[in-house]
Formats: C-alpha cells, sequence, structure tokens
C-alpha cells in the first residue's frame, strides 16, 4: 500500500516505528532543527546550555531509532550572543525551510533516495528525561551553574522549568524570576 509513498517529517516529535519506514517504498526523511552534533530533543537548548558557539540544521532519511539515519543535508550557522531558545529555533526553523525549499522539487518528483553526504552523528541524543535532569537542580549548585540552567531552561518550556527539593517541597521557577512552591510529593 505504501510502495509508492514517501514520508517527510518537519520538526517534529513524532517517532515513526520501523515498520511503517520499512514499508515505504520511497524512503521517509526528517528535516530535524539541530545540526548532527545534537541529535534527540531539544537541541536548541542543549546547544544553549553546552554554550555552542554554532548551530544549524540536519536533513536525514529517518531509521528506526530516532535522529541516527544517513545525512542528506545540513546547514549551519553561528549561534548570535545573548540569544534565547525560543529565538534560536526560530533561526533553525528558518534554515529547515530553506532546505525543505532547495529539496522539495526532488523529494516531490524523484522516486531515488536523495543523495546522503558522508556525515555522522555524533552528539549525545538528548530526550525528555534528559531535560528534565537538567532541570532537577541540586541543593549543591553553584551560582554560575544555576544561572545557566535558568536562563536557558528558565521559560518553562514543554512544561518543565528548573525546579528544587527540599524537606520535601518541590520549589519551581516561573516566568520573571519568581519562584513557586508545588505540593509536597513524598
Amino acid at each position: 500500500m505504501l510502495a509508492r509513498a514517501r514520508l517527510i517529517a518537519f520538526a517534529t516529535p513524532v517517532i515513526v516505528p520501523g515498520r511503517i519506514l520499512a514499508s515505504l517504498g520511497y524512503g521517509a526523511y526528517n528535516f530535524h532543527p539541530g545540526p548532527p552534533q545534537y541529535p534527540g530533543w531539544a537541541p536548541a537548548h542543549f546547544a544553549l546550555y553546552e554554550q555552542a558557539n554554532e548551530f544549524g540544521v540536519t536533513v536525514h532519511a529517518m531509521a528506526e531509532h530516532v535522529d541516527s539515519g544517513p545525512i542528506v543535508d545540513v546547514m549551519l550557522f553561528p549561534i548570535p550572543a545573548d540569544i534565547g531558545a525560543m529565538a534560536l529555533e526560530g533561526l533553525a526553523y528558518a534554515h529547515l525551510a530553506r532546505l525543505f525549499w532547495e529539496l522539495a522539487g526532488p523529494l516531490a518528483s524523484e522516486a531515488e533516495p536523495l543523495p546522503e553526504r558522508p556525515l555522522r552523528w555524533t552528539g549525545k541524543k538528548n530526550s525528555r528525561r534528559a531535560y528534565q535532569e537538567v532541570c532537577d537542580i541540586p541543593l549543591d549548585i553553584t551560582k554560575e551553574e544555576l544561572d545557566r540552567r535558568m536562563k536557558v531552561f528558565g521559560d518553562n518550556h514543554f512544561g518543565m522549568s528548573p525546579a528544587i527539593r527540599l524537606h520535601g517541597v518541590e520549589f519551581r521557577a516561573v516566568a520573571q524570576g519568581s519562584a513557586g512552591v508545588s505540593a509536597p510529593s513524598r
């Protein structure tokens, strides 16, 4: 049924099962809003947290494991000073749109797979769990590290924000730098 079909994923969190990918006769391609150094979830956040100087976007053939397929194209750009995660994501989406525009013709009209570049995924594959772990603030955190985490993760993206637990009470950061308290969890 899908022997003459191709799947295009554009910055989506949906994970397509391997059996579906295998049934697509013309393959599946993902437009990933991060460079090969940032596979997985929330690449802009992790790039900013790691204080990267460069960011980018990746187009790759989809494989059973997330962000692991052969790379078709990459577009890199410098990270502007003092940019936030949402603005960096915006730049990434603009670059993804440009790559989509460049590849739309072959994707729509050619049955052959797109040519692959000799590039590999190199970074740690981040996940929702890794994001949450960075938001779990240890009691002995330095001021510098807390400031860094608040700058990148403090806007409650994805419903998660930095939090600290003290005596069974969770204190969670909220927008504009004020603090909130949630019910004790034991």
